[in-house]
C-alpha cells in the first residue's frame, strides 16, 4: 500500500499511519477481522473490528481506483496523446468520478453527432465560436459549405459546430464537476404512476405523485421508488431544475452577447439535455442507490448481529414443536447437544385429538427427560403454546421461538445431509428446537437473507451484501468461540482461518479419531498448516482438554506467559484459573516484551477469570399474553409484552402474539426524538408496547413504546411532522411498507 493511500484512510478514520499500515500488513499477509482485533492489539494500537474492516475495504477502494488509473494511462498513451500534465492530473484524481471526468475526451467512443461534424471539417468552426469573438458568423460558417464534405448550408455548419460545442462542454472536466455537485444538492426524486397501473400498483401508492430531494431520501423510500421503476409501475426521474443547471452552464461558457455566443447558449442547452443531463441523472441515480444499499446493508447487519447473539438457552432436552392445523403440529425431541431422538405428528383440532396429543407430549417429555418445549411461532403458534401450557408439565419452560428461515433450511442441502432419512417437516422442527439451545449455531446454517430481518435485502448489491453478512456471522462465531469437539461444520466454516474445507477436515479427523483432547492435535488434521492453526486456535475451545487453557480464548501462543506467571507465584495454572486472589497478585508489568502488552496482558488475566465465558446474555423466558392470540383480540390502549423481531429505519416491528407483527413507527420510540431505532432497541428484545391503532380487515397494527400515549382511545395519533403527509392513516401506510419488504 502505497504512503499516499495510508495517508488517506488513516485521515478518513482519524488514526495512525502505523495503525494503517501494520493492519494492513497482517492482512495481505492472510489474518482475518477477528483474529487481528483480539490477538494482535498492540501491533494495531487496539483497532476493533469495525475499524479494521473499515481500513480492508477502503484499501480494496483504492486498490481498484489505481487499478483504472494504470488502465486509463495505458489507453491516452496508446493513443499518442498523453502529455506530462495529463499524466500529473490523472495521477492527482483522488475518486473515480474525476479520474472517469479526465478520461471522457479520450475514451473510444461510437461515432456520436460531433464525431460526425468533426468528420465534416467544421471543428474549427465550433472553436471559433467558442472564442465568442466579434465576427460575421454567416460569413465564417459559408466558408465550411462542401459538396464533398457533405455540408449544403450555413444552418448545416452551424448545427455541426454546436454539437461538437456541446460535446465539449459535456467532457469538460470543471463543468461535470460543477454538474455534479447541482445535483448532488438539488436533485429531486420525481416519482408518478404509469398510466394504466394504479390498480397494479397500490402497494406503491405513497409514490403516485412524489417528489423528495435527492439529499435528504432515506434508503428504504430511495429503494421501494426504485423497485416500482423495476417492476413497471412508476416513473422516476431525478434531476435539479432545469434553469438552474443551464444558468451554471452558461456562467462558464457562454462569454459575450454576439452571434457566436447565442449558438453557444443553443449548444449549452443541448448538451445539457442531450448529453450531460443523462450522464449526471445516471451517475445521481448510482450514487443514490449506493447510499441507499449501504444504509440497508448496515440495518440488516446490525439485525443480524442481534438476532446471532441472541441468548441460548444452553444445554437442555427439548421437545420441539413445528405448529399446524390440517396437517398436524409435527414434534421432535432432541438431546442436549441437539441430536434428534424421536419424531412424533400430534393433531388438536378436535378434543378427541387433543386428548391424545396431551398423552403424547406427557409420554414423551417423560421417556426423554425433557425441561422445555420449543414452539415455533408460525400458524397456530399461540393455540400450540396454550395447549402446551395448559398441560401444567412441572419444570418445563415453555418458549415461542421465531421460525423464520426454518422452511429455507429444511429444504436445503445441509439439512439433508444432516438427516437424509427425515423429510421437511422433522428438519424444521429441528431447527426450532436446536434455535431454542443455541441461536448462533443453527442460524449459520440458513442463508443470512432468509432469516427475516432484514431491510429490501433482494434490491440492494449482493455482493456487497453477502460480503457484509459474512462479516457479521465470523465476526459473531469468533466472539463466542466453539466447541470443537460438537460444532458442526457449518458454524466450524465461519472459524478464523479456517473456511468450508478446514471445517469439513476438523468434522472428517473427529470422525474417524475421536474428540480432540488438545488444541495442539488441530495440527494433525489435513492441509491444516501453521497460519490456520495461529489464526483459529483462540477460537476453538476443547472443554475436556488436559491443559485448561485450551477451553479458554487465550492463544496458545501466549501459554508460555500463563505458565511464568504459575511458575512466580508457585502455583498451577489452573489454581490462577480458580483463585481471584492469586491472580490479583500478578504484576502484568514484568511480563510486557516487544511483542505482548498491557492489553494483551488484560485479556488474559480476564480470560482466566471466566475462561471461554460466552459473551452473549443469560436466556430469559418470554410469554405473551393470554387471551390475546388475534388481531381480532386487540383493542386500543392495551398494554402488551413483545418481542422485537426486526428493525428498519422508520420504525419496529414486534411481534405481540397474534400471527402479525406490530409496528411501531419510529416516532412513536420513545418520548424523545429518535433517529435510529437501535439506539432504543435490538433485535429479538422484549418490550412493552400500547396497542394505538387497528385494522383487522388488513391485519394491520400500529403500536407504541412511549411510556405515556397521549392519543384519545379509538382515534388516530397525528402523524408525525418529520414524516412525509399522505392520505392514509399511519398504521395503513407503515404496514404497507412492511409489505413492500416480502
Amino acid at each position: 500500500m502505497e504512503n499516499k493511500h495510508s495517508w488517506i484512510i488513516a485521515n478518513e478514520l482519524q488514526i495512525t499511519e502505523r495503525q494503517v499500515n501494520e493492519t494492513l500488513a497482517l492482512l495481505d499477509g492472510g489474518a482475518t477481522v477477528p483474529f487481528i482485533a483480539r490477538y494482535r492489539k498492540e501491533v494495531t494500537g487496539s483497532l476493533d473490528e469495525v475499524a479494521i474492516a473499515a481500513i480492508r475495504d477502503r484499501a480494496e477502494q483504492l486498490r481498484e481506483l489505481d487499478k483504472r488509473r494504470e488502465s486509463i494511462l495505458k489507453s491516452i498513451s496508446e493513443q499518442g496523446k498523453l502529455t506530462d500534465e495529463l499524466e500529473a492530473k490523472i495521477n492527482a484524481a483522488e475518486t473515480l468520478s474525476v479520474l472517469e471526468d479526465i478520461y471522457l475526451p479520450y475514451k473510444p467512443k461510437r461515432r456520436t453527432r460531433a464525431t460526425i461534424a468533426r468528420e465534416k471539417g467544421l471543428e474549427p468552426l465550433a472553436i471559433r465560436i467558442l472564442e465568442q469573438g466579434n465576427f460575421d458568423l454567416e460569413s465564417e460558417a459559408a466558408a465550411y459549405i462542401s459538396d464533398e464534405k457533405q455540408v449544403k448550408d450555413i444552418e448545416e455548419a452551424l448545427a455541426g459546430a454546436r454539437d461538437i460545442i456541446a460535446e465539449t462542454i459535456n467532457e469538460s472536466p470543471e463543468a461535470r464537476t460543477e454538474m455534479r455537485e447541482l445535483f448532488a444538492e438539488k436533485g429531486v426524486f420525481q416519482c408518478k404512476v404509469v398510466a394504466g397501473k394504479e390498480e397494479e400498483g397500490q402497494k406503491y401508492k405513497d409514490y403516485f405523485e412524489w417528489n423528495e430531494p435527492v439529499k435528504n431520501a432515506p434508503s428504504h423510500r430511495i429503494l421501494a421508488m426504485r423497485r416500482g421503476e423495476n417492476e413497471m409501475i412508476l416513473m422516476l426521474d431525478t434531476n435539479p431544475p432545469e434553469e438552474d443547471a443551464i444558468s451554471l452552464l452558461e456562467q462558464r461558457f457562454v462569454k459575450g452577447h454576439n452571434a457566436a455566443a447565442q449558438q453557444v447558449q443553443m449548444a449549452v442547452k443541448d448538451g445539457y439535455k442531450r448529453l450531460l443531463r443523462p450522464s449526471m441523472e445516471t451517475e445521481i441515480r448510482l450514487a443514490s442507490k449506493k447510499r441507499a444499499d449501504e444504509e440497508a446493508i448496515k440495518v440488516f447487519a446490525e439485525n443480524l448481529r442481534q438476532l446471532l447473539l441472541a441468548a441460548p438457552l444452553g444445554q437442555k432436552n427439548v421437545l420441539a414443536i413445528d405448529p399446524g392445523y390440517r396437517t398436524g403440529c409435527k414434534v421432535v425431541c432432541l438431546d442436549r447437544q441437539g441430536k434428534l431422538l424421536h419424531n412424533d405428528v400430534i393433531y388438536l383440532l378436535e378434543s378427541r385429538q387433543t386428548e391424545r396429543a396431551e398423552t403424547t407430549v406427557r409420554y414423551l417429555c417423560e421417556k426423554f427427560e425433557i425441561e422445555a418445549i420449543a414452539i415455533g411461532n408460525g400458524t397456530a403458534s399461540r393455540e400450540t403454546e396454550s395447549f402446551a401450557r395448559g398441560l401444567k408439565l412441572p419444570n418445563i419452560q415453555i418458549v415461542v421461538v421465531n421460525e423464520s428461515g426454518a422452511s429455507i433450511y429444511s429444504a436445503s442441502d445441509v439439512a439433508r445431509e444432516e438427516f437424509p432419512d427425515y423429510d421437511v417437516t422433522v428438519r424444521g422442527s429441528v431447527s426450532i428446537g436446536r434455535r431454542l439451545l443455541d441461536p448462533l449455531a443453527e442460524l449459520v446454517k440458513i442463508d443470512p437473507k432468509s432469516i427475516g430481518v432484514g431491510q429490501y435485502q433482494h434490491d440492494v448489491d449482493q455482493t456487497a451484501l453477502k460480503n457484509s453478512l459474512d462479516d457479521v456471522v465470523m465476526s459473531c462465531v469468533n466472539a463466542v468461540g466453539v466447541e470443537v469437539n460438537t460444532a458442526s461444520k457449518q458454524i466450524l466454516t465461519y472459524i478464523s482461518g479456517l473456511g468450508p474445507q478446514l471445517a469439513q477436515n476438523i468434522v472428517e479427523f473427529r470422525n474417524q479419531n475421536g474428540p480432540f483432547r488438545s488444541r495442539a492435535q488441530l495440527k494433525k488434521v489435513p492441509r491444516l498448516g501453521e497460519k490456520a492453526f495461529e489464526q483459529a486456535a483462540g477460537f476453538l475451545r476443547i472443554r475436556e482438554a488436559e491443559n485448561p487453557l485450551d477451553a479458554s480464548a487465550v492463544h496458545p501462543e501466549s501459554y508460555v506467559i500463563v505458565e511464568k506467571m504459575a511458575s512466580d507465584l508457585g502455583c498451577k495454572v489452573a489454581d490462577l484459573m480458580r483463585d481471584a486472589q492469586l491472580r490479583k497478585q500478578i504484576d502484568l508489568k514484568k511480563y510486557v516484551s516487544e511483542k505482548v502488552g498491557l492489553p494483551t496482558l488484560n485479556d488474559i488475566v480476564n480470560e482466566l477469570a471466566k475462561p471461554g465465558r460466552d459473551p452473549r446474555e443469560q436466556f430469559e423466558a418470554f410469554s405473551f399474553t393470554e387471551g390475546v392470540e388475534k388481531v381480532s383480540d386487540l383493542r386500543i390502549g392495551m398494554q402488551l409484552p413483545g418481542i422485537v423481531t426486526n428493525i428498519t429505519n422508520f420504525g419496529v416491528f414486534v411481534d405481540i402474539g397474534v400471527h402479525q407483527d406490530g409496528l411501531v413507527h419510529i416516532s412513536n420510540l420513545s418520548n424523545r426524538y429518535v433517529s435510529n431505532p437501535n439506539e432504543v432497541v435490538k433485535v429479538h428484545q422484549k418490550v412493552n408496547v400500547t396497542v394505538i391503532e387497528v385494522d383487522e380487515a388488513r391485519k394491520r397494527i400500529a403500536l407504541s413504546m412511549k411510556t405515556e400515549n397521549t392519543a384519545p382511545q379509538g382515534k388516530k395519533e397525528k402523524q408525525s411532522s418529520s414524516q412525509p403527509a399522505d392520505n392514509e392513516d399511519m398504521a395503513s401506510k407503515l404496514a404497507k411498507l412492511k409489505n413492500m419488504f416480502k
